[in-house]
């Protein structure tokens, strides 16, 4: 039927998100840094996501598209309650003797240093990073300085061992999540700034971590307000434990999540996104 539905101009939209977090139907959601509608069906049309908007990317225009599934969105709505409710109060599982260094924190990364800082800001010696996301220009390589950012992480939370975080915590509240191998931070250079920022990171081993990750991370999605999902993983194939895990949970959660995969190369390189 023709009827009225949102319309997103992705040249104007700056990815924050805010859409995304306004549309209470979860018909919005970000996919590689822009907001995409996700489902017809969850959109009704009466523009409660616009002045969420700041850069005015988002208009209402009439044309053909599914009906508008009340119902749907409902069932939806009311499983998140239902899920929040029944893990509001749940524990996070603890590790071995109690360790404090385990409980929940938010942190705050800074993004003082720049490419250009790095470099001391002389003419000349601006850097470049490549594929492998070292820095280029000698003595500032991986090797050297080995990203961008001098002055401190990216890191926004913790802790991130997939058995460690807890099921609900305020960081996850319309959170990037990133689910990535552990050997990933390592292999890729300039993981921080590429990966981590702006994201919640959750990491794990498929191969060295007893049990399955899909239960704990289908509890976290159902129960939080995660807007997209990144895996980054390994080239090797006992990485892809973790890959089908992430996908399985984002499947058994019912919500419909912008997500993509990794891939990274021991030498560095991003072999596919």
């Amino acid at each position: 039927m023709v009827r009225n539905i949102v319309k997103i101009d992705a040249d104007k939209c700056n990815g924050c998100g805010a859409c995304a977090s306004a549309c209470h139907e979860g018909a919005i959601g970000m996919i590689n840094g822009k907001a995409v509608l996700l489902k017809e069906d969850y959109c009704d049309g009466l523009g409660n996501c616009l002045p969420a908007c700041p850069t005015g990317a988002i208009t209402i225009e009439q044309r053909e598209a599914a009906d508008f599934d009340e119902e749907a969105v409902k069932n939806r709505q009311n499983m998140l309650e239902e899920i929040k409710e029944r893990l509001k109060n749940k524990r996070v599982t603890p590790t071995v003797g109690g360790c404090p260094g385990a409980a929940s924190r938010m942190l705050h990364p800074r993004h003082t240093a720049t490419a250009n800082s790095v470099a001391g800001s002389v003419p000349g010696s601006s850097m470049a990073a490549d594929s492998a996301g070292s820095v280029a220009g000698g003595p500032g390589s991986a090797a050297g300085n080995g990203g961008w950012n001098m002055d401190g992480g990216e890191l926004s939370q913790w802790p991130i061992q997939i058995k460690l975080v807890p099921l609900t915590a305020p960081y996850f509240q319309g959170a990037d999540l990133l689910i990535a191998a552990d050997c990933t931070a390592f292999a890729y250079a300039n993981f921080h700034q590429k990966f981590i920022r702006g994201r919640i990171t959750l990491i794990g081993c498929p191969k060295l971590d007893e049990g399955d990750y899909t239960e704990k991370l289908t509890a976290i999605i159902k129960a939080n307000d995660i807007r997209s999902v990144t895996i980054v993983r390994m080239e090797v194939p006992c990485c892809g434990g973790l890959e089908m895990a992430a996908k399985n949970a984002i499947k058994a959660s019912g919500k419909f999540l912008p997500w993509h995969v990794a891939v990274v190369s021991a030498e560095g390189q991003i072999l596919s996104e």
